[in-house]
């Protein structure tokens, strides 16, 4: 075999390795990818917005402003 013909096998069978794992280490980046955006998507299903948050804080206070106004009129009746 000439050196010509050496090089071109060397060089056909590093590509063909490297176009393998290449594809591979691809494959294994898209599926990441897709584990990524569930993870995302889950962790959004269990945490509050700010405007949820603000909204439950309101809520909490109007029932305690109520709870407050009924213990003062017991307290002024006695």
């Amino acid at each position: 075999m000439e050196m010509d013909t050496l090089w071109n096998v060397g060089l056909t069978a590093a590509i063909a390795v490297a176009g393998f794992l290449g594809r591979s280490i691809f494959t294994e980046l898209q599926r990441l990818q897709v584990l990524i955006n569930k993870t995302r998507e889950e962790i959004a299903k269990e945490y509050l917005t700010k405007q949820e948050a603000a909204h439950d804080l309101n809520r909490i206070m109007d029932r305690l402003e109520a709870l407050d106004a009924k213990l003062d009129r017991i307290i002024e009746r006695r």
